[in-house]
């Protein structure tokens, strides 16, 4: 017999958690609602059939329905959420925008505003999405990786202003996780998204594989509403059938009964669980997640899977991919592994899903290792740089006998022409910075770049600047010192490859987190007049003053500071030079063109101060996963349709 449920344990407030932890858990009541509402047109409401007749006991043969011929695409209508932002975004000719909360007259210009509101109930209504072509995709990707940008950049810009100590707490109070706080914010001006309506099956713009370092994130993108437990459901007082229905899990190998072998999961339910949360140490009942699962088991409702695994890379040692979808064939009760009784989910992939995030990540460590045993066939080169990155840059072709990545030098660093040396070396009014140790914040360089480290300590770009200056070779300060992060070079194997869609394409073997360093756009630099030479005798050219400014948007906290100012500082003239790769380049150069890049351009200088001639430096505007193309926006004029790159 299953005893009765205990009483729900609520944990301390995490200060500025949306979502406190209940254990058995429950809908929260603390709970966040978008206010932007009004599609353009009806969406059909989830009704799902009748049930079968149910009795919570634990007897499989009394509860399971082995079938129930729920037909998913009659059910639900083509989700367009966020019709207003799209329609205020049309209007503006900009595809990237979200409108943001009125100005507070009373905030500073640096601060951001956060105005409490009293949140409203999160809604029940379930709806799919369907039928969307391939623009509604790239447009709802648009809004994603916006999203995203946001709550990266207020979640740096908060680490940033702990390290401050007091001064963070007389003006932000009691300290929290900067995540947490990134993610509060955001409600508060109604940047949370898939809020005012449940997503059933796929979130248009998250695509399979896609990688995220915090759980906030997850919440904030309606991919998995649950800040802490790990079944996401409708409560039964919020379904329009008056029972649970459950629409994600994360399985992060919480429970010593789960089974997971990729394409098939055994999944545990919630509670039950002591002290040490692993083992069990009571009953589990059928109840909340649970018995949304059951539900949805019986309604034929697809399962979003993210995964949790750890990772040396996350700041909290963990990383949660996106698997794709899962159905629940079997539900039934069993005794655990600590001898209480666990209710238990068998799941199996939906077939005909892009391969799993977590599989390649797998592979891919496999490759590192081992690249010749994991991938037989298909190198063309495990090296082209022949040694002069500081991971090698392997050629990859397993389509065609192409082979000419393979026939071009190699050049590390790019050449720029001797007038990039003279002239205008010390016109800053100084050569370099005298710190004997590791740089710090009122140093020469440090000044030269307004003020602020342009890095933070683990070398990720802070905020994306018309120009950075890092410190060069006639600085004092060590290698060590965090203002030299581009001249160091490569960080990640990357990967040249052959691609139907993109001819030569680059990949990364190593997963890419947001602001990263990644390479350098290498060649001959030419002068304006060189250009027209060698332009008019059809050489090849790369034309970096054309590459928009996608700077602009790193650290951009605009959604939630209408007073935020993009940096103008350091000050960039006319980029007016051209590099030549018609016989000497580097992986830089197999770049794909997209107009909705997950890499962008920096201007850098370090070893000369010309502002006319800055290196390229090419930084990740998103988290990237291995063996996904990167991409960059040349500033091509009539593009034709592009690929959907997620």
């Amino acid at each position: 017999m299953i005893p009765p449920p205990s009483s729900p344990a609520v944990t301390p407030d995490l200060n500025l958690v949306p979502f406190p932890k209940i254990e058995p858990k429950a809908e929260p009541v603390d709970d966040l609602h978008a206010a932007v509402t009004g599609p353009t047109v009806p969406l059909e409401p989830f009704l799902p059939p009748p049930s079968p007749t149910f009795s919570p006991s634990p007897s499989p043969s009394t509860w399971i329905d082995p079938a129930s011929g729920y037909d998913n695409a009659s059910l639900f209508a083509e989700y367009l959420r966020l019709a207003h932002l799209y329609a205020a975004s049309s209007a503006n000719h900009n595809p990237l925008s979200i409108i943001p909360a009125p100005p507070d007259p009373s905030a500073s210009s640096h601060a951001v505003v956060s105005a409490r509101k009293k949140r409203k109930p999160r809604s029940g209504e379930m709806v799919r999405a369907s039928s969307l072509n391939i623009h509604d995709l790239l447009h709802f990707r648009d809004i994603v990786r916006r999203t995203r940008i946001t709550f990266d950049s207020l979640r740096v810009f908060f680490l940033q202003e702990e390290e401050k100590g007091e001064a963070f707490e007389a003006i932000w109070g009691k300290r929290t996780r900067p995540d947490l706080k990134a993610a509060t914010i955001m409600a508060d001006h109604d940047l949370w998204l898939n809020r005012d309506r449940r997503i059933i099956g796929s979130i248009p713009g998250i695509g399979v594989g896609d990688i995220f370092f915090f759980r906030m994130e997850l919440c904030v993108l309606g991919l998995h509403g649950q800040s802490q437990a790990g079944i996401d459901y409708v409560p039964a007082s919020r379904s329009a059938t008056g029972e649970p229905v459950a629409t994600s899990i994360i399985v992060s190998g919480g429970y010593e009964d789960d089974e997971d072998s990729g394409l098939m999961l055994v999944y545990t339910g919630h509670g039950g669980r002591g002290p040490n949360m692993f083992k069990h140490s009571m009953d589990q009942k059928l109840e909340g997640g649970n018995l949304a699962l059951e539900r949805s088991m019986n309604y034929g409702i697809e399962i979003r899977v993210i995964r949790g695994i750890r990772s040396r890379h996350s700041p909290g040692g963990k990383i949660y991919v996106y698997d794709g979808l899962y159905k629940i064939v079997k539900c039934w009760m069993d005794v655990g592994k600590s001898g209480f009784g666990i209710y238990k989910y068998k799941l199996l992939r939906i077939e005909g899903q892009e391969e799993m995030g977590s599989e390649i990540l797998k592979f891919a460590e496999e490759l590192k290792v081992n690249p010749l045993s994991a991938r037989p066939t298909g190198y063309v080169s495990l090296d082209i740089s022949t040694g002069k990155e500081n991971f090698p840059v392997s050629l990859f072709n397993d389509i065609d006998d192409d082979r000419e990545p393979s026939l071009f030098e190699y050049l590390f660093r790019p050449i720029f022409p001797a007038e990039a040396f003279q002239g205008k070396a010390n016109a800053d009014g100084g050569s370099g910075c005298a710190c004997v140790s590791n740089c710090t914040v009122g140093c020469f360089c440090v000044m030269k770049n307004g003020g602020q480290f342009p890095y933070d300590s683990n070398g990720f770009l802070v905020r994306g600047k018309p120009l950075i200056y890092e410190c060069g070779p006639s600085c004092s300060c060590p290698p060590t010192c965090p203002n030299r992060v581009s001249q160091k070079g490569v960080k990640h194997r990357l990967e040249v490859f052959r691609s139907n869609e993109t001819g030569w394409g680059v990949r990364s073997l190593d997963l890419i987190r947001a602001g990263s360093f990644i390479c350098e756009f290498s060649g001959i630099v030419l002068t304006s007049q060189q250009t027209e030479i060698l332009a008019s005798k059809g050489h090849c050219l790369v034309h970096p003053g054309q590459f928009p400014g996608r700077w602009i948007e790193w650290g951009d906290i605009s959604d939630v500071n209408p007073e935020y100012v993009p940096p103008n500082y350091p000050m960039m003239p006319s980029v007016d030079f051209s590099i030549d790769v018609s016989r000497s380049r580097n992986v830089a150069c197999y770049l794909s063109h997209s107009c909705r890049p997950n890499v962008f351009a920096q201007f850098v200088l370090f070893d000369h101060n010309n502002l006319l001639y800055p290196h390229v430096m090419i930084f990740a505007m998103e988290n990237i996963p291995p063996l996904r193309e990167l991409s960059i926006d040349y500033g091509v004029v009539d593009e034709p349709v592009e690929k959907l790159t997620m």
